[in-house]
């Protein structure tokens, strides 16, 4: 195996190289303008990727994954930081290869170091001389490089970039992030954020999360790391009774009234609420657990705050 970097703003992980149909031609570009092509679907498409077991996740831009082995245009890659029970050392899937860039010695981030990650939903990141260059989405981490008053120097896999201040948090590589106040509470102020966003099945950006996508990334927003899958973040973290939920736990659902297959997770928000993204006919909602359609579903509560 060799490491490359994500060099598009948000790429798509296939679940293999025919997976993607006429429509889906833009998402496999370099640069790629996921926002134009999620636009131009219609429900019914949307809910082809599920139906056709099609995309498996996605990546941000600057995110390290291992290439396995290349086909044609094609890279199969595995993903570390998105653990999986699929394969031990990341989440596997394909990539187009026009959307990686060749392994850099200035991605070798070492524990504590110092990187740019963007708290705006959308930014763009800026040419050393500050023009306007490409979108990129919440939670994209590069290496900081320098600051400024106005601005954040940072490594990319296209060399070196500006970033707007305003629209950055500068963090520390495997360490948890400062916060105010409480961790399970930021969690859920984070997913508000997203409220009436679009589902994405296998979505893991601001341009559309699935529901496990949604309950990762707002973790990641203050510093935790957990599973990908809903399915390895049930099994994982601390158990929680109903009774004892707090704000920013997270809410399993599973078939067969619970004794099936977990197949959605929701973020608790406390007065018996709960924040998610629930299915490619919906966007991220606020709902009521009592009396809702899978209350009867909900099988195990985890915490990992």
């Amino acid at each position: 195996m060799k490491s490359a970097i994500v060099s598009v703003s948000v790429a798509t992980v296939w679940t293999k190289p025919e997976s993607p149909r006429e429509i889906d031609q833009v998402a496999l570009q370099s640069p790629v303008d996921a926002r134009s092509w999620l636009a131009s679907l219609t429900v019914e498409e949307k809910l082809g990727f599920y139906d056709n077991n099609a995309i498996q996740t996605q990546a941000l831009y600057g995110t390290r994954v291992e290439v396995v082995e290349e086909q044609g245009e094609w890279s199969q890659i595995l993903i570390p930081d998105q653990t999986t029970n699929k394969n031990a050392t990341g989440y596997p899937g394909w990539i187009p290869s026009r959307q990686l860039a060749p392994w850099s010695d200035a991605f070798e981030v070492q524990q504590g170091q110092k990187l740019a990650m963007i708290t705006a939903a959308f930014t763009h990141l800026h040419t050393t001389d500050k023009k306007p260059d490409m979108e990129l989405a919440f939670l994209t981490k590069l290496p900081l490089i320098e600051e400024t008053a106005d601005w954040v120097t940072v490594a990319t896999p296209n060399g070196t970039a500006l970033l707007p201040k305003a629209d950055v948090q500068i963090v520390k590589a495997n360490e948890p992030i400062e916060l105010s106040g409480n961790r399970g509470k930021a969690i859920v102020e984070a997913g508000k954020r997203f409220l009436n966003l679009y589902y994405l099945w296998g979505g893991m950006s601001s341009y559309g999360y699935d529901c496990s996508g949604f309950a990762y990334n707002m973790h990641r927003s203050v510093g935790l790391q957990i599973p990908r899958d809903a399915s390895d973040q049930a099994k994982a973290g601390q158990l929680v009774e109903k009774e004892a939920l707090l704000p920013g736990d997270l809410l399993f659902f599973a078939h067969e009234e619970g004794k099936g297959r977990v197949h959605h997770v929701g973020i608790y928000m406390g007065n018996g609420e709960m924040i998610h993204s629930p299915d490619s006919r919906s966007a991220i909602e606020i709902v009521k657990l009592d009396g809702y359609k899978l209350e009867k579903e909900h099988c195990v509560s985890r915490r990992y705050w």
